[in-house]
């Protein structure tokens, strides 16, 4: 599974229409929005590299009120439990 952050800046009176669009998007897995310099962060979750340029390019970036998107493709995921482990001193 190949997942990639989606930073989406899009039209302010539309923020709540255009993250209800991309969340309806296939390969959207979830969408916040956040405070900063972008509105909202998408995270897409696919099979394959050229699915993400399908997702992105094809259809988020075509959702009216979309004005800019950032693409971060994760190449490693650090989960909770991950680094518990990778912190811990063995003292069990």
């Amino acid at each position: 599974m190949i997942t990639a952050i989606v930073f989406v800046n899009a039209e302010t009176a539309r923020i709540p229409e255009v993250a209800e669009a991309i969340a309806a998007l296939d390969g959207v897995s979830e969408v916040y929005s956040v405070t900063g310099q972008i509105d909202l962060i998408a995270l897409v979750r696919v099979r394959r590299h050229e699915d993400i340029a399908s997702v992105v390019s094809d259809q988020l970036n075509k959702v009216p009120g979309v004005v800019d998107t950032e693409t971060h493709i994760a190449y490693r995921a650090y989960s909770r439990h991950d680094l518990e482990s990778a912190f811990s001193i063995g003292l069990d």
